[in-house]
């Protein structure tokens, strides 16, 4: 009897113990499928998102963004997709908008991301979480910051700020020792046969020169585009805006017949060959992949290096 008991004893024990294993395993995956997704503070109140995202859609501005931080991207919008900084990555990327709701439901995305003046908020939210940011409302840095929380890179979105500031103010310095502390600097785009010019928070490059670098703005500029962004301006008026130097922004599919006007051969900064022309498709945004591009434009154009 004794010896039979002996083996039942440990039966029960091994059954005991592979029960209690199997609870054990039910409570990690389920600590697990919590951990699943965050809470991310956004403008609209909190809302749950993954923590690991893994089919991202970018409806607006913000590709650039996910992208350096090494996070997918399934479907982005038109000016991305246009970016020829972008091609590569974005080869097999889906281009989206908005509207293009069952597009959208195809592509399977676990995060939707776009400004807040998309439409069919409501209809994206039941695809995927949906998280949108005005524009404007924090600084460029801090909105890349703000897409770091969201992708759960906080940590790499910070340190890659702390860098470029580090990169940009020390390349402003000497820019401003070489060109003179008071010497202005205009950001001017022709687009769409009308001709803009920017001020310090509208992409181009802006960010950097007037933010990081402190580069002086013409007075007229500070008048008309600080305080909205940008302004429209004639080209009869144009040399009014010109800085010292000019930072031209150029659309190969728009007419830029202006450049042989004499009202624009005339301005001092074209005289002297301070004009410093850029693709407007790879400068449009202020995402760090784009911002990268622009510093190292600026420091070969002023610097020669």
């Amino acid at each position: 009897m004794k010896k039979l008991f002996i083996p039942c004893l440990l039966l029960l024990l091994i059954i005991s113990g592979c029960g209690n294993k199997a609870v054990q395993n039910d409570n990690k995956n389920k600590e697990e499928s919590q951990t699943d997704t965050i809470t991310y503070e956004s403008e609209n109140g909190p809302i749950e998102v993954p923590a690991d995202p893994k089919r991202v859609v970018v409806l607006s501005s913000f590709a650039g963004n996910v992208m350096s931080l090494g996070v997918n991207l399934v479907g982005v919008d038109s000016w991305s997709k246009m970016n020829p900084r972008f091609d590569d990555k974005l080869k097999n990327v889906q281009e989206v908008t908005d509207e293009s709701l069952e597009k959208i439901i195809e592509l399977d995305p676990d995060l939707i991301i776009g400004l807040s003046n998309i439409n069919n908020v409501d209809k994206l939210n039941e695809i995927a979480p949906t998280v949108t940011f005005t524009y404007g409302k924090v600084d460029y840095l801090t909105q890349h910051i703000e897409i770091g929380k969201l992708l759960n890179k906080e940590k790499e979105a910070r340190e890659w700020v702390d860098d470029f500031k580090k990169r940009a103010q020390a390349a402003g310095e000497e820019i401003k020792a070489k060109i003179g502390e008071d010497a202005t600097v205009s950001v001017i785009e022709n687009y769409d046969k009308q001709l803009y010019v920017y001020g310090d928070n509208w992409g181009r490059g802006t960010e950097i020169l007037y933010q990081e670098m402190h580069l002086a703005m013409p007075e007229k500029v500070k008048e008309t585009a600080l305080k909205e962004g940008y302004y429209a301006l004639s080209l009869e008026v144009l040399p009014e805006f010109a800085g010292d130097y000019v930072i031209l922004s150029k659309f190969s599919e728009t007419d830029n017949a202006f450049q042989e006007t004499e009202t624009y051969k005339n301005i001092p900064a074209v005289k002297n060959n301070r004009v410093f022309e850029v693709n407007g498709k790879e400068f449009y945004f202020n995402d760090p992949l784009t911002l990268d591009l622009q510093l190292d434009f600026f420091i070969k154009s002023f610097l020669g290096k």
